[in-house]
């Protein structure tokens, strides 16, 4: 079997690649791992740019279903000193400029897109050989083969397709989010819901800080971000849910308790989601017939970027292809010349934003950002 376009993976980035191509009128098949779109939860909020994500989703045809699913008022941001004093509260101002999605609502719409058949479930790449003439076999899990004239690694931090560009592998920053949920928050955890407020928290200090977004459904979504080793969080078993938060918990002794209670109240095991990141600039001399996207291709610290990114490159790639039908080359020649930039300096922004958040003057880093202002020489001792 031969398919002209084989994407693996299908994240919110390789599912853009697909709607665009479909857009354009040319078959497209998605390789994806997960035997079907509900076997995973899909993460949390995402905050969509207008000149990357909503771009994208333009492109994809696909505004309209976008702005259906927005989280109304999710865009609102406050920040607090551990304590629970307020420093910053910004109300969602309504304007739309960068309005807040969940991740599964975004990628239920792109799934619904595209054509039945597109999207191949149970697929695990385990392999990939070089046919020549950029033409390359997949190889999968089950024992299934498939040819492809292009081949799109949109498979994520641990890419089974990176190797054939590139032999750079993620390396951990040293930073964790550990995560957790509280569900029904404004009944069951009403002073944790009150701190939270209307849309994203940050309360942070150099080095760890509580991070949580109010989602649709009356959710409050935690990430708990600590700088530690890798040995660090190995010896803690989250395996052992109430042990795991006290450990964790207990790295913000002296913290308000509406806010510790985003850890210790929590009614989903905490989930520790180690860090990694490509190598800064990370570019692949052109090999004919494949190509990366996303994480696959510029795997950065969080940032509020990656999603707008994938999807971005994704829709970009699919209109470098619709424009260059007969030359494929010149195609992801195209694309990657544009990528290659706007990944390095995104890159660059995401570790900036990780400083920000984390770093000697945390939280009033961040705050100076989130309001423009001009870096103060505060004193962060008072943020400790």
């Amino acid at each position: 079997m031969t398919t002209p376009v084989a994407i693996v993976g299908a994240g919110l980035g390789g599912l853009a690649l697909a709607r665009v191509l479909h857009v354009h009128g040319i078959p497209a098949t998605v390789y994806e791992a997960d035997p079907s779109a509900e076997t995973r939860t899909q993460g949390g909020q995402l905050d969509i740019h207008p000149n990357d994500g909503q771009a994208a989703l333009e492109a994809a045809g696909l505004t309209d279903e976008f702005r259906a699913i927005i989280h109304e008022g999710g865009a609102a941001s406050r920040a607090l000193d551990q304590h629970g004093k307020v420093l910053l509260d910004e109300p969602d101002d309504g304007n739309g400029i960068r309005p807040e999605v969940l991740r599964g609502d975004l990628r239920r719409i792109l799934i619904d897109s595209l054509p039945a058949g597109t999207i191949r479930w149970g697929k695990k790449l385990t392999g990939v050989a070089a046919l020549g003439d950029g033409r390359h076999e997949l190889t999968f899990a089950d024992g299934s083969t498939v040819g492809t004239e292009l081949l799109v690694g949109a498979d994520g931090a641990w890419s089974k397709v990176r190797p054939l560009l590139s032999d750079a592998t993620p390396e951990y920053t040293g930073t964790t989010f550990i995560e957790t949920y509280l569900y029904d928050a404004d009944e069951r955890h009403p002073a944790t819901a009150e701190a939270v407020g209307d849309g994203a928290m940050y309360a942070l200090t150099p080095g760890k800080g509580i991070v949580a977004h109010r989602e649709a459904g009356n959710i409050l979504h935690t990430y708990v971000e600590l700088n530690r080793s890798a040995e660090w969080i190995a010896a803690i078993d989250f395996t052992d849910a109430t042990a795991a938060a006290a450990r964790v918990a207990a790295e913000f002794d002296g913290w308000a308790p509406e806010l510790t209670a985003l850890i210790t109240d929590g009614e989903t095991a905490p989930v520790p989601r180690m860090i990694h990141a490509l190598p800064d600039g990370h570019r692949w001399d052109r090999v004919p017939g494949v190509t990366l996207l996303g994480d696959a291709g510029h795997l950065m610290p969080p940032s509020g970027d990656g999603a707008n990114l994938a999807m971005f490159d994704g829709a970009e790639l699919g209109n470098a292809i619709a424009a260059h039908p007969d030359d494929i080359e010149a195609a992801l020649t195209a694309y990657e010349e544009a990528l290659f930039p706007r990944s390095t300096s995104a890159a660059a922004d995401a570790r900036e934003i990780l400083e920000l958040c984390l770093g000697d003057r945390a939280p009033f880093g961040l705050i100076d950002f989130m309001t423009g202002a001009a870096p103060q020489d505060t004193d962060t001792s008072r943020a400790r």
